[in-house]
């Protein structure tokens, strides 16, 4: 099953830019598809692979911050070539 993942990685502390590259770095190395844009990253591929990544890259960028929030948005489908139709 084919899932597409938006998620929105919000540290709350002061050093916050040097956990969320390390972030999006690993998920970049992850095989998946990923794009990025300044308020999200999108995630696209097999439900299991991008769930098994995300359990150990959000677990990892956890214990890079004190304090943080990670908003996660899953669609049941691959929107990775979604275009406006406007």
């Amino acid at each position: 099953m084919k899932v597409s993942v938006e998620l929105t990685l919000s540290p709350l502390q002061d050093e916050f830019e040097a956990p969320i590259i390390h972030f999006i770095k690993k998920l970049r190395t992850s095989g998946l598809i990923v794009y990025e844009n300044p308020l999200s990253t999108q995630i696209y591929g097999e439900y299991d692979r991008v769930m098994e990544v995300l359990t150990n890259e959000v677990k990892e960028v956890f214990e890079l911050l004190e304090k943080g929030l990670i908003y996660i948005k899953i669609v049941k489908s691959d929107r990775h070539d979604y275009e406006p139709h406007f």
